[in-house]
Formats: C-alpha cells, structure tokens, sequence
C-alpha cells in the first residue's frame, strides 16, 4: 500500500523505516514545520520534574539548558527515544496529555516541587491547567512553533491520481491541517475514499462526516501500525 506521513519531517525517520519493513512505500506529507524559538528563559528552579509532551521539546532545548538532572517525565515511547538520546533519564507515561497528567496526579506530590512542562506553542490537550487544578505548581515554557504547510506537495499528487491506499494522524490539529489542504486543492471526493487512520478519537472527529476513517485501539505509534495491518487486510 501507500502511506502519507503527514508527521514533520523531525519525527518521519522512524515510522517511514517501520512502514517500509511491514512492505509499504510511503509518500511525505508533513503537515508541520518545527521551528525552535530564539532566546529562550528556563526559570533556574530546582525541579520536580519535567513533563514532555512531544520529541519536538526536548530537541529544541537551548544549549547549556542544565536539566537533565531532573526526572523526566514523556508522554510516549517517540519523546522518551528523544529525551534518553540528549541525556535524559526519561520515563514514559500515560500515551497522551490527559494520560500523562493522570500519572502525574497519581504518583508526584504537589508539595514536593514544581513541575516544568516543555512544549510547543499549540497543544492537544491543557497539561498546565490539569495540574493546576491538582495543586501543582506548573509552569510551561514555549519552545518552539509548528508552522502548517501551504501545499500537500507530492502526497497531493499522489491523490489526485488515486494512488494513496491511507494516510496516518496523530493530531487533531494535524488532520484539520489536512483536511483544509485537500479542500484547498480540490481533492475531496478522492480523499473521502482513502482510509485515515487516528490516534484518538479527537483526532477523527477533525475530519467531515462520511470520509473513511477509524481509530487506533489506543494512542501510540504501536496501536496505529496495528490498525493499518488491520485496514490492509480490507482495502
């Protein structure tokens, strides 16, 4: 089959050498550019913990950053592969914010420090306001911008000749990003076709009623790639 990855082209490596030993060609489709913010203030505080949503935090960490002697605390196996590869000793919990706040909640203690929640700009889900409203002392620093792109380049080629088999979202804000796009070049009716397959629930609900689309039994890579073995066996 043909797959569009539509992650950014930072977090695609992996998931396109997975795709192509399960015997899929993949086409990209990156509906995100990272772009790290400049001049960037961590408060020197001593640290809880840092809880990291995205492997897109802890890559644009300013040099000289001194954190990794806190616990580290990531939102799934991706964000843990890129917290350990900069020198974190990182944990991986919960499979997505609300899971990752839950943990949070269960086994740290408000009273015992505050917690530094490194992120982007535009989030899934209100990690802070969660724990905040459990007593915890939570600050969020921005690091970076994920700039939508303009075009679907190639993987609009590819489905406007009917060639793309199914295309994989990992966000809500990803698969509105698609959506508009496809609208944008026209390509509704052939993308209505195509089977979309969804981290979460939040993530299908971005995308018109009656498209083909379904979702992964939970909210990891692991759970998507079984899905898509899943659909192959019906398209």
């Amino acid at each position: 089959m043909l797959i569009a990855v539509t992650r950014p082209e930072e977090d695609a490596g992996p998931l396109t050498a997975k795709l192509a030993a399960m015997g899929h060609a993949v086409v990209m489709a990156p509906l995100l550019a990272i772009r790290p913010r400049e001049e960037i203030s961590i408060p020197a505080l001593k640290w809880q913990a840092l809880a990291v949503t995205s492997a897109n935090g802890i890559r644009a960490l300013p040099r000289g950053h001194g954190l990794t002697q806190f616990r580290t605390l990531t939102v799934g196996p991706q964000s843990m592969k890129a917290a350990e590869a900069a020198g974190f000793a990182a944990e991986a919990h919960g499979g997505d914010v609300n899971g990752l706040a839950a943990f949070i909640r269960a086994e740290l203690d408000p009273k015992a420090g505050p917690i530094l929640y490194l992120s982007g700009a535009e989030t899934a889900g209100d990690l802070a306001a969660q724990l905040a409203a459990a007593g915890f002392d939570c600050r969020r620093v921005v690091l970076y911008d994920a700039v939508p792109a303009e075009t679907l380049g190639a993987a609009g080629q590819a489905l406007r000749a009917g060639r793309i088999d199914a295309v994989l979202l990992y966000s809500p804000r990803s698969a509105r990003i698609w959506r508009g796009l496809v609208e944008q070049e026209g390509l509704t009716a052939g993308a209505a076709r195509v089977a979309h397959l969804c981290l979460s629930r939040n993530v299908a609900a971005a995308l018109p009623e009656g498209w083909n689309s379904a979702v992964s039994a939970s909210p990891d890579e692991a759970a998507i790639l079984r899905l898509l073995e899943q659909s192959g066996r019906t398209l």
